[in-house]
Parts: C-alpha cells; structure tokens; sequence
C-alpha cells in the first residue's frame, strides 16, 4: 500500500489560470501585467485582483530567455546611511516602474573593490544596463561592461570629456559659485570638510571650485584648511571641532555636503559658538536635513528627482537601442538661508 501525503501537492498557477478567473484571454492578462497602460482600468482590476487571488508570480526567467532581457537595471550608489542619493533613487525606481522594469540596488561604501564585486554581481544576475555614481573607477570594469554589451550610465556628475554618456551637474562649477558667495559675503579664512578625495570625483571637482573661486577673488588656494572625512554627521563634527582649534580660526567652513554640515553646525552650537556670527558653515546637495536644523543650512540645491526621472528614460532608451554619447547637464541653485553671513569685527 503507498504512503498518501496529508496535503495535496499545491499547483502553481498559471497564466490561464488568471485569465479564466478574470473572463479574458491570456494576451490580456500578459499586456496587463507588462503594459497595464495599454488595459482599460476596469479589465485591469479584474486581472489584477485574479493575481492576487490566485498567487500568480509571471516567469521572468522565462521571459527573460526569450526575450534575452530581464527588464532589469542595477543601481550601485556609494551609501545608503544618509539621504544623499534616497531622491534621485527614489524618481529613478518610480520611473523605471513606468516602463515595466525593476531595479536592483547596492551600496559600495564608497570601496571601489566593493563597488567593481557589486557591478560584476548585477551583470551576472542579468542586469540590462547600470547606474553608477561619479566617472571615478578601473578603466577595466568599463571594458567589462562594454565586452559584455551592458549599457552605463554615470550620474551626480557631468563631464563631457569623461569615457562615459552621464546625467547629472558641474559639480566643480556649482561649489566655486557658492564659494564666491561666501567670499562676496567677506571671508578669507576658508576651511573646507569633505570626502576623501582620491577615488570620489564629486568630491574632488567640488574642493576644486573652492579653490577657483578663491583664485578668482585673489585669495591664494594654498590658505584653504582642509579635512578629508568619511561622510556622517559625527565625522563632519568631529572635523569641525578640529577645525575650530586651530589659530586663527576659519571665519566660514564648506562642506562637501549637507550631512557633513549638519554635523559641523551642531559641533559649532555645542562648543557655543553662534552660526552665522562667529563663524558661517555651508552645505551641498540640500537634502530635507538642511531645512530641519536651526538655522536652516545654505546650500546648493541639487535636482535630484529631475536627475532620477531622466537617469530612467535614458536607460530605458539604451536598453537593446542605439550607443548614447551625449551627456546631459542639470543646473543647481544656490539657497541662502541662516548659515551664512559675513564674518564678526
């Protein structure tokens, strides 16, 4: 006599299935699922409730054999411990939503071994094409991409002359005109706190247009006081208690972001000393964490939902379509608010 289960084996449901629970045909329940917009709303909930009612999961693995794509696209961002990059990323998911395609996301920690782990990973996972952060990394993870036919696309940063196609803004242009904003104000005891510089190019562009814009005033950039930090608010404080030992001390310090200068301001207001009157603090990137503190941060607005939104269409365009070249330029503004203003006496 044969041993009978307790439980029936469960049968997975098929696409069918989900088409004779909703009353339509098979093609209708597919077009629903990878164009719903091409589905009248009132079919497009029937088949949507069968789905869930059923349990229905669509075989991309099949899909993806078929089709040789996988409607996927890998992101590596540099942290995810603040929320530098969460808006960007966050219009570049939604906008990938848009067009049928999921995203896969990893953080590298600013390590670029981790990050050259991270891209090859995504690509044997069979990710269609890749968003990377800054131009700086080994030429051969490049060639890797390329041997391999997966579209790239850099962005936060923009560089014409860069290997590349990117979307993003002069980071170098966008901090020498808020550098020549806190020179107009009267500081010349710069200091700046900022990323390590040798494999971050944001960073690095950034430092740069301090020190053009201390050229172009007559201030020697040799005089600029620099720190090199990892990214959070206790390192940008612990910078600025550094900074704020030294004589004479810096009239206005420039971060290389919004965390670093919450983290300056904070150590400032905890040593007593009052921001903007006795020493100005700026950021970069104005996060909603530069408009929490008091006084709110000036900083140079980054668009970075516009960045993710036309990340996402470019991407989308590269996928199976032609080699893109061009690069896109977005603009930054300067928003002065409370942490800015000229120096005492």
């Amino acid at each position: 006599m044969t041993d009978k289960p307790d439980h029936p084996a469960k049968t997975v449901p098929t696409l069918a299935d989900v088409a004779e629970r909703a009353g339509v045909s098979t093609a209708t329940v597919s077009r629903c699922l990878n164009a719903p917009a091409q589905v009248v709303e009132g079919t497009r909930k029937r088949v949507l409730a069968a789905v869930r009612d059923l349990g229905y999961s669509p075989n991309f693995g099949a899909r993806a054999l078929a089709a040789k794509r996988t409607n996927t696209v890998g992101a590596v961002i540099p942290t995810m411990d603040n929320a530098i990059f969460a808006r960007g990323l966050q219009a570049f998911q939604e906008e990938l939503g848009r067009a049928g395609i999921t995203m896969l996301v990893a953080s590298s920690s600013y390590r670029p071994d981790l990050e050259a782990e991270q891209i090859r990973a995504l690509v044997a996972r069979g990710a269609d094409a890749l968003l990377l952060i800054g131009h700086d990394r080994d030429p051969a993870i490049y060639r890797f991409l390329e041997a391999r036919g997966v579209p790239v696309l850099i962005a936060w940063a923009y560089d014409t002359s860069a290997e590349k196609p990117s979307i993003g803004f002069d980071n170098r242009r966008a901090m020498a005109g808020l550098a020549a904003k806190v020179i107009s104000q009267g500081h010349t005891r710069l200091a700046a706190i900022t990323a390590e510089q040798a494999s971050n190019d944001r960073a690095r562009e950034r430092m740069n247009g301090i020190r053009e814009a201390m050229r172009a005033a007559g201030l020697s950039p040799d005089g600029l006081q620099l720190i090199e930090t990892p990214y959070s608010v206790e390192h940008g404080a612990e910078a600025m208690a550094r900074l704020m030992a030294r004589s004479p001390r810096p009239t206005a310090v420039i971060c290389g972001n919004d965390v670093l200068a919450v983290g300056a301001l904070q150590q400032a207001q905890d040593m007593g000393l009052k921001v903007p009157q006795e020493v100005s603090i700026t950021g970069f990137d104005d996060i909603e964490l530069a408009r929490v503190v008091t006084p709110q941060l000036t900083t140079v607005h980054v668009p970075h939902r516009e960045m993710g939104r036309e990340a996402a269409r470019l991407l989308t365009r590269m996928i199976g379509g032609p080699a893109v070249t061009q690069s896109i330029e977005l603009h930054t503004e300067l928003r002065m608010r409370g942490t800015l203003a000229p120096p005492a006496g």
